[in-house]
């Protein structure tokens, strides 16, 4: 009973500090993210979130800037006003310059490395209170794009949010929160760092007049795939589906994702050898999948456990 009682303890002590650590890492890291305030054409005020990247830098989305009348930040009551930025319009990532802010700047993390049900974790202003709020997370998907990458993840944002960061584990920056899928149960989306990093070598300009969409706000038939999937997956559409993941085989065949979607909507219409195939590839692409894990499972068992997952 005392070794039980011991181990208890033990275990409790060993949580305690696990919960200290992260928030006193949560507490370092929100002086790192500031409030982005802007005005509007129409007069109106707008809000989002921006992450020190060095001490008179800050990134956020393009999209809560583009073609306002007036940006600032706020950081411990103060305001600070940009004279600059950068900006990677389609990929909807911008970087204000500031002078005199003397902001605490975060670290990049490995963004090469991520993997599926990673832990994560992100300090944003969602609906804009006054103080920046934690949320914690797993990555669920990874999407290549352009020589980088898409992250969803379960940590959900909301209006204000827009570029927040999301951090590793260690508090290191591995994307900005961007956009979500219409809808219930939406899918949050976060664009890498590695687009940030490589920002930082652009040229600045002065204004925010922009006429260039974002790539996830372009028409239906340009949206990148995993984009065209979502709404036709949560529908139940499986031929609909279906065609859009043989588009997506055919235009990145290296894309585990797609051949996912793909054996999902064989195996809704029973195809499951087909299916099976499928999940099998998605694995030898990226063979950490938890999805197309179980789906592979499922499709081998071809019983119960299949026709509860198609």
């Amino acid at each position: 009973m005392r070794l039980l009682a011991a181990f208890l303890v033990s275990i409790f002590i060993h949580i305690n500090l696990l919960a200290e650590t992260r928030n006193e890492l949560s507490f370092r890291l929100k002086a790192s993210v500031v409030k982005v305030h802007v005005g509007t054409k129409k007069g109106g005020h707008g809000v989002g979130t921006g992450v020190a990247i060095s001490k008179d830098l800050v990134a956020t989305n393009c999209h809560v800037l583009a073609n306002s009348t007036g940006v600032s930040i706020t950081k411990h009551g103060d305001n600070y006003t940009p004279i600059a930025l950068k900006a990677d319009w389609e990929h909807d990532l911008c970087i204000l310059r500031f002078q005199y802010a003397d902001l605490t700047p975060v670290e990049f993390g490995d963004f090469e490395n991520l993997t599926y049900e990673q832990n994560i974790f992100s300090i944003g202003f969602p609906g804009g209170p006054p103080k920046p709020q934690y949320s914690e997370g797993k990555i669920k998907a990874i999407y290549l794009l352009d020589n980088s990458a898409i992250i969803r993840t379960s940590a959900s944002f909301a209006m204000g949010a827009s570029g927040s960061p999301i951090f590793d584990v260690d508090g290191k920056l591995l994307a900005i929160s961007t956009f979500k899928s219409p809808g219930k149960q939406a899918y949050y989306y976060n664009v890498s760092a590695k687009w940030v990093k490589a920002l930082l070598k652009q040229p600045d300009i002065t204004s925010m007049e922009t006429n260039v969409l974002p790539f996830w706000d372009a028409p239906e038939e340009k949206l990148p795939f995993f984009m065209r999937v979502v709404q036709p997956f949560k529908n139940e559409q499986w031929g609909e589906l279906s065609r859009i993941a043989q588009l997506w085989m055919k235009a990145e065949p290296k894309s585990a994702e797609a051949y996912y979607y793909a054996g999902i909507a064989e195996g809704k219409e029973g195809g499951l050898s087909k299916a099976k195939q499928y999940f099998e590839q998605a694995l030898s692409l990226h063979p950490e999948h938890p999805a197309a894990t179980a789906g592979l499972g499922c499709a081998e068992e071809i019983k119960l456990a299949c026709n509860s997952a198609f």
